[in-house]
């Protein structure tokens, strides 16, 4: 299979993504596939088919631990919790670097530190508290990465830390440890002060001295602060403490317990723990989509789960000696975690014609949670026969469970009882952010953002027009079902910003009853939502028994969201300022020329705004012959940034056209005769470039003879400003959508947790 046939010939995003992200050096599909999957046909066979799809750091790493590369197969660890020590701290940083080095993502709880103003025995007197550690953290994420990634972190602190006040207000300085996600363990005692308006008490006894810090509040009080600063910077995340110890396979195993939460906190970990991920694409399992008898493959589906547990635990065991630190190796191989999941959820149930967040769709959840749940232990429990139980597998508690009843059937708990289980923990639900991008999908559990983002550009009419850019499942029904106008989809055509928050959360609810660890979503919320909605919606939350949750407020201080509101986005080379630069998203008109320089074949496709012909975004390549790949990719790379920052076409090309002749484009010319109009690459692109825009524009005079441009009131353009106060896509300057704890680029796929 050719990568275009799986992602899709029009899919150029999906290809670029797979290019930059996953590819190593020049191998093709089939290349990459074998690599990723060690020989595993039938998993492979269900990454062709879309069905199923590693975790990021398998994609891009598997296999080149045998070119020598220092590399991890898990995308995130806990570090183990720092005591209440200058050596322990510096040391937790130490683990940190060492991580991020391999590629691992983060997470720290520094519910262990003293607060500000306990009495040390040093010539400080009393410390700076734990917050102050937070920075040296937050700097450890931003200086070490690999290849080009930075850390992630995430870092939490208990309720009842007499620091909370202040780890809640340090996100409020944007300027303050811009490298981690925070999140504040809240436990079932602070809730129920909450709901019955009792104080609370603030204690920490610090070891070294004896002294204790006791300090009452009114547990109200902080909870409206939390929610208030949450509401106006998306941060702090809550973790419901409780519920993430009480509902999984471990909670009755007595030499047990979590240290904190990955970067996107779908992953409770202990001490040195990490996890393997994997998703299951839902779309993929639909029969006869879009159809009245469109039905959900249980069969096909238990088939990829079981396939997938089995896939997932191979690569635990080779990975295991490439953990950065002996402490993970030494809890990996104790508690064996993996992390199957699932993604597609929200075109699933379009494609089924039901409503996100209905009564039909939570029961449908409900199904297919449970078969998940039962059919991953099962399979455990089957490797466990063939290979060992996990090392502290003790299966009496594992049974008495409160997960394990709700989630295994009577054939499952007779294999248990037999075998025990080869994993501890066995499903959570990620952000799958990039690779659901890569795809095409919903990503996760989360519904929908938007059916279409608005754009308005100049027709050859001079005049203002406005059309939709649509997002891919409603493009594919709308196409399907030859629909014109968005406005006659189906009601169940339901997105984040329209759907009601209570069903948001009763969606995630019915998912966390069958995922013994956690899930990763974000509450996306209209900027009109209050602070008491956010109040509600977190007690709401408790309520309904979720482990953590997140909420992102459209136009709050920390705004990294791509707006869906009507104001217009500027037309290439009007109306732009200094530093401005225009959006680009998938509906572009795309052209392709094969170009012929003195070091062999380059291959130009070059992508145009479909109504105004403007020059958006260049793509570069070298053939099989010859040509620095390295710099035809600047060169492009050069070329598009101009052109979105409002650089009309014909500037830029008159600059590649001054750049001189190349003596080995002379030296072909004159004895092959062959080469592309042109004296050197830059001027072949340039020429390239004009040919290819004046058929574009030819091809929209054409289509515009006979239609009449829907005219609307101009407005002052606007374009996407490059200004440090608004976060945006570091690899092509476009906004970032915020889900699920991670910033996701659906223009160039880049993603970050942060």
């Amino acid at each position: 299979m050719e990568l275009e046939e799986w992602l899709g010939k029009d899919n150029q995003l999906g290809i670029d993504i797979w290019n930059k992200k996953y590819r190593d050096g020049e191998e093709n599909f089939e290349q990459w596939l074998g690599r990723i999957t060690a020989g595993n046909e039938e998993i492979a066979q269900l990454i062709r088919e879309k069905k199923f799809l590693f975790g990021g750091r398998i994609l891009s790493n598997r296999g080149l631990e045998y070119q020598g590369r220092k590399v991890s197969l898990s995308n995130c660890y806990v570090v183990e919790p720092p005591e209440d020590d200058i050596e322990s701290i510096f040391e937790c940083a130490k683990k940190l670097a060492r991580t991020y080095s391999y590629g691992g993502g983060c997470g720290v709880d520094i519910s262990g530190l003293s607060p500000r103003g306990a009495k040390i025995n040093n010539a400080a007197k009393e410390t700076s508290g734990a917050v102050s550690f937070m920075d040296l953290y937050s700097l450890v994420t931003e200086l070490i990465g690999q290849n080009g990634r930075r850390g992630a972190l995430m870092i939490s602190i208990d309720c009842a830390h007499p620091d909370v006040v202040e780890f809640v207000n340090l996100k409020t300085d944007l300027n303050k440890v811009t490298k981690a996600n925070i999140s504040v363990r809240i436990s079932r005692e602070f809730m129920e002060a909450v709901k019955n308006n009792q104080p609370f008490e603030l204690y920490y006894r610090r070891k070294a001295t004896g002294e204790e810090i006791r300090r009452e509040i009114q547990a109200r009080e902080l909870f409206h602060h939390i929610a208030e600063v949450n509401w106006d910077y998306a941060e702090p995340g809550a973790l419901f403490w409780d519920r993430v110890k009480e509902w999984n396979l471990l909670s009755n195993t007595k030499d047990f317990s979590y240290a904190g939460v990955n970067p996107c906190a779908e992953e409770p970990l202990p001490a040195g723990g990490s996890c393997l991920l994997g998703s299951i694409n839902l779309a993929e399992f639909v029969r006869d989509p879009f159809t009245d008898h469109a039905s959900f493959d249980f069969e096909g589906f238990k088939k990829c789960v079981r396939a997938s547990v089995r896939a997932l635990n191979e690569v635990l065991e080779e990975g295991l000696p490439l953990h950065p630190l002996k402490e993970q190796q030494d809890s990996v191989s104790d508690w064996r975690q993996i992390g199957l999941g699932i993604m597609g959820l929200a075109d699933m149930m379009i494609k089924l014609g039901i409503t996100y967040g209905s009564e039909e769709a939570l029961s449908l959840s409900d199904q297919i949670g449970f078969a998940m749940a039962d059919t991953a232990m099962a399979s455990s429990a089957l490797l466990a026969k063939e290979l060992g139980a996990y090392p502290r597998c003790s299966i009496d508690d594992i049974m008495e469970t409160p997960y394990f009843k709700a989630n295994a059937s009577e054939a499952t708990a007779e294999l248990v009882r037999k075998y025990g289980l080869r994993n501890s923990q066995l499903l959570t639900i990620a952000p799958t952010g990039t690779l659901s991008t890569m795809l095409g999908i919903s990503g996760g559990i989360e519904p929908i953002y938007a059916n279409y983002y608005e754009r308005k550009t100049e027709s050859l009419h001079g005049s203002d027009v406005y059309y939709k850019v649509y997002t891919k499942i409603v493009e594919q029904y709308m196409r399907d079902h030859k629909i014109q106008d968005d406005r006659d989809l189906p009601e169940y055509f339901v997105t984040a910003m329209t759907l009601e928050y209570h069903q948001r959360i009763d969606m995630q609810a019915a998912w966390q009853n069958h995922i013994d660890a956690s899930i990763s979503s974000t509450v996306n919320v209209p900027s009109h939502f209050t602070v008491e909605e956010t109040e509600d919606l977190y007690l709401y939350a408790y309520e309904k028994g979720l482990k953590g949750i997140t909420i992102f407020r459209d136009g709050c201080r920390r705004t990294s969201i791509l707006s869906t509101d009507t104001k217009p986005v500027a037309k290439a080379g009007e109306g732009l300022a200094r530093g401005e630069i225009i959006l680009v998203t998938d509906d572009v008109v795309g052209k392709k020329r094969k170009l012929i320089t003195g070091c062999g074949s380059l291959h130009c496709i070059a992508l145009f705004d479909p109504h105004t012909g403007a020059l958006l975004e260049i793509y570069l390549s070298k053939g099989s012959t010859g040509g620095c790949n390295n710099f035809m990719i600047g060169l492009s790379r050069m070329i598009s940034i101009s052109a979105r920052g409002g650089v009309d076409i014909y500037t830029i090309i008159d600059q590649l056209n001054s750049t001189g002749s190349c003596p080995s484009y002379t030296v072909r010319k004159a004895t092959k005769g062959d080469t592309s109009k042109g004296a050197c690459c830059p001027m072949a692109v340039g020429n390239a470039l004009l040919d290819m825009y004046n058929e574009v524009q030819m091809e929209i005079a054409h289509r515009n003879k006979n239609q009449v441009p829907v005219m609307k009131k101009p407005e002052k353009p606007r374009a996407v400003s490059l200004k440090k106060d608004r976060p945006l896509c570091p690899e092509c300057g476009e906004p970032l959508i915020f889900e699920g704890g991670c910033n996701i680029c659906k223009s160039c796929g880049w993603s970050k947790c942060m």
